[in-house]
């Protein structure tokens, strides 16, 4: 792997790297949030969130949020 695979989980969803597919979280109805190019966990948490799952639109993410706001909705 050319950078790590990262994750965040909070108790309603997850923050991750690009690694993760958003279509998949959609397809079995997970809370997931995807921050790209990032190399560790304090890099995701400061960066743009690039896409955002179904559900977890619904709890409040939006894409062009920081890593650290979603993360808080999906504590």
């Amino acid at each position: 792997m050319k950078l790590p695979l990262l994750i965040i989980a909070g108790s309603k969803g997850f923050l991750a790297c690009g690694y993760i597919n958003v279509e998949t979280c959609n397809k079995t109805e997970k809370a997931c949030t995807i921050a790209s190019g990032v190399k560790t966990h304090e890099d995701m948490l400061n960066a743009e969130v690039k896409f955002v799952s179904e559900r977890a639109k619904e709890i409040g993410v939006k894409e062009g949020m920081m890593g650290f706001e979603a993360i808080d909705l999906m504590r």
